[in-house]
């Protein structure tokens, strides 16, 4: 006990003195006087210090550089926007295929994209995006994917993988696409008559050494009966070939096979072979109308893949079968699977069922155009028929034409393909509605309308009409009549001018409206004619050529059509039908109706379509419809000759258009006002390049049309001036 308190009495002091050395500290800072701190100097100092912050890149900005040059499908962009990683791993053109084919397994026509969200580190970022695949045939395919991005060089690279296509593509999956196709859609004539469709045929060729020639003569009677050409035609093909030379005559159905199997085979020399394929029936109607098929080209195979096509289909390269693609072909059925590196289905992605193709029925009357097609011999040119009050082209033959089966590889006869693309007469070119000429004397139709609708001229204004021209001075021009050694018209009116063609009479008018300050008269007048731009018509066309004069010389030229002055037939054919049916210019076509397949509605039918209406007044039309009468009725007019006779009601215009390449190019357009209840009245035009007069050329070939179609084909309207009978072409006898 006593030890114990001397402890206490030690503590207690030891804390008595800890107190008072506190209170005497805290005493002497109480005492301390205040002192402020000395402001250190330049010299003295330490520097002030500088802080320097680095901006992290913004993750969100550079995904989205790289999505949009994936919407632009630009590969190369994007690929340079890959780490260093990824670009070690696989080129820019494994890269590239990788996602080719991904888009065309879709069939992905567009690619669209929304950023949802990113997180970022101090070296990797990601970005979460949702996709969007526009497809041709699977709608639209939606996937949310990642992109993983590393910072190289101060900048955000992207970590490519493919699951950043599609998520089911991770682990070396792939995408396929199988196909469901509809059968091609064919083309039927105004009437149903088969123009194209799939068929089995037979081509027809000749060995000339093989040859009997007891039954030669035999033989070529009735293989131009068959083929529907003459049988010098076919004999001119082999008669300098090689004996043991193959030379391919046509082709025709297995069906007309079938029919004549037993003469055809009698004949030694005279070869069949057999195939299958889209077929065109009679060696190609209307074929510049109906165009032909090809194989896809390689080059265009991934566009025509991302359409929804597998690749091995037929496509329409020209006519209406490239036009009505969409409706021939049809819509593909498809079914898209994701499978694994062993060829399992893992599953499928999207479906979608297939849709009927659908079938064209064309304005075309088939068996108008088979004689017109077989009409123009060896003339180069062209016939539109109309009709007067729709605008329906029942008949459209561009010469020489072609045969669209040489276009088939299967068919044997396809070795020939080559001359036909070499022959210098261009057969593949329509110069129905993309041969542009200038139009001569119909072009006065137009400048007639134009000089009484100035109110400078009447129908009845007296002019007299030499037979050379000299009212523009420094200028001496010949009318036709001169050449010919018929003098001078005499007095004329207006409509007499139209009726005699005389050329004085509308270079005058040219001179005047120039002079009276109409001088973009004749030019405006021309457009709302309907010349000078593409009248709408399905298949391909030129607008031609119609220009403002700039002179008085080049107006007085455009006044008979001559100058720069360059239209179509079928402009001429659609303006012609206007003058006819009171003044409304109708949008020619070649489709009357389009049917599915499977029997459902038709996705279209015709109805006229009115482009415009001629700027004339009625009464003035009605002065030009007499005039037109005049040419073809009166005993003055151009091409009376030509129609004594004929019972249809007819109006035309001759024309003679001058050719600075060589011989003129004979014109004739009229139109019928026949008001038959059961044919209705049509317009047409016709061009023969190089083959001199209108109305000795040309006039002649407008009445067979008019009497083949008002006589149900019965009537051939006479012998051409190129024919030794209706149909065969006249044989020239070889010189010494």
């Amino acid at each position: 006990m006593r030890k114990i308190g001397l402890w206490s009495d030690m503590n207690m002091k030891r804390t008595l003195m800890l107190f008072l050395v506190f209170a005497l500290v805290l005493g002497a800072c109480a005492k301390l006087p205040a002192t402020e701190a000395p402001t250190p100097t330049p010299e003295s100092g330490l520097p002030t210090p500088v802080i320097a912050l680095s901006q992290v890149p913004d993750a969100e900005s550079a995904a989205r550089a790289y999505l949009d040059a994936w919407k632009s499908e630009d590969y190369e962009g994007m690929y340079a926007r890959l780490s260093a990683l990824s670009r070690d791993s696989l080129t820019l053109e494994d890269f590239e295929k990788q996602h080719k084919n991904a888009d065309v397994a879709m069939t992905m026509q567009e690619m669209n994209y929304t950023i949802l969200s990113s997180m970022v580190r101090p070296s990797t970022a990601q970005v979460n995006y949702e996709i969007s695949y526009t497809t041709t045939l699977l709608g639209t395919i939606t996937r949310s994917a990642i992109i993983n991005m590393s910072l190289e060089g101060g900048s955000w690279q992207v970590q490519w993988d493919v699951s950043m296509i599609l998520p089911e593509l991770a682990g070396g999956n792939k995408l396929e696409l199988t196909y469901e196709i509809p059968a091609r859609g064919n083309l039927y004539d105004i009437y149903g008559y088969p123009l194209v469709a799939q068929d089995d045929a037979v081509a027809l060729g000749v060995i000339p050494g093989q040859i009997d020639p007891d039954k030669e003569a035999s033989m070529l009677s009735l293989l131009a009966n068959i083929l529907g050409v003459s049988s010098d035609s076919i004999y001119k093909k082999y008669q300098y070939a090689g004996a043991d030379w193959y030379v391919a005559v046509g082709d025709v159905s297995a069906k007309v096979a079938q029919k004549y199997s037993d003469r055809l085979t009698q004949y030694p020399g005279l070869l069949m072979s057999s195939f299958r394929s889209r077929y065109y029936y009679d060696g190609g109607i209307a074929p510049h109308v109906i165009g032909y098929v090809l194989s896809i080209s390689a080059e265009e195979l991934e566009k025509y893949q991302r359409l929804g096509y597998r690749g091995d289909e037929k496509i329409g390269a020209s006519g209406l079968e490239e036009w009505g693609e969409a409706y021939l072909a049809g819509t593909h059925g498809a079914s898209l699977y994701v499978k694994d590196p062993q060829g399992q289905v893992v599953t499928k992605l999207a479906s979608a069922k297939p849709k009927p193709a659908a079938s064209i029925t064309t304005t075309i009357d088939s068996t108008l155009q088979y004689y017109l097609q077989r009409s123009l011999g060896n003339q180069l040119g062209a016939i539109v028929v109309m009709e007067r009050d729709t605008g329906k082209v029942l008949s459209m033959v561009s010469n020489p034409g072609f045969n669209p089966n040489l276009f088939e590889p299967v068919n044997y006869n396809s070795m020939v393909l080559g001359d036909v693309l070499a022959d210098p007469q261009l057969p593949l070119y329509n110069r129905a509605s993309q041969g542009v000429y200038p139009p001569g004397s119909v072009f006065k139709i137009v400048t007639m309308a134009a000089a009484l609708e100035t109110g400078v001229f009447t129908p009845d204004y007296p002019y007299y009409c030499d037979d050379k021209w000299t009212e523009l001075p420094g200028t001496v021009l010949y009318d036709w009549t001169y050449a010919r050694g018929f003098g001078a018209s005499g007095m004329l009116s207006l409509k007499d001018g139209l009726m005699r063609s005389c050329n004085p009479w509308f270079w005058h008018i040219g001179l005047t409206l120039w002079n009276d300050g109409y001088k973009s008269a004749i030019a405006d007048v021309a457009a709302g004619f309907g010349l000078g731009k593409k009248t709408g018509i399905e298949i391909p066309e030129f607008e031609g050529r119609l220009e403002q004069p700039d002179s008085v010389s080049a107006n007085v030229q455009l006044a008979i059509g001559q100058g720069t002055m360059q239209v179509s037939p079928l402009q001429v054919a659609a303006f012609v039908a206007a003058v006819g049916n009171g003044g409304t210019l109708y949008k020619p076509t070649v489709v009357e109706k389009i049917v599915p397949v499977d029997g459902s509605a038709p996705v279209y039918e015709f109805k006229p379509v009115i482009n415009g209406h001629l700027p004339v007044t009625p009464e003035n039309l009605k002065a030009i419809q007499e005039a037109m009468v005049m040419v073809v009725r009166n005993t003055r007019g151009t091409a009376t000759y030509q129609f004594r006779g004929l019972s249809v009601k007819i109006a035309g215009k001759t024309g003679t258009a001058e050719n600075p390449a060589g011989d003129s190019h004979a014109w004739f357009a009229g139109y019928t006002f026949n008001e038959d209840p059961n044919r209705p009245d049509i317009a047409v035009a016709i061009i023969l390049e190089n083959a001199g007069e209108g109305s000795e050329m040309a006039a002649p070939l407008f009445r067979r049309v008019v009497q083949l179609y008002f006589s149900n084909y019965n009537n051939a309207g006479g012998t051409m001036p190129w024919e030794e009978s209706p149909y065969i072409p006249a044989t020239k006898t070889p010189e010494p």
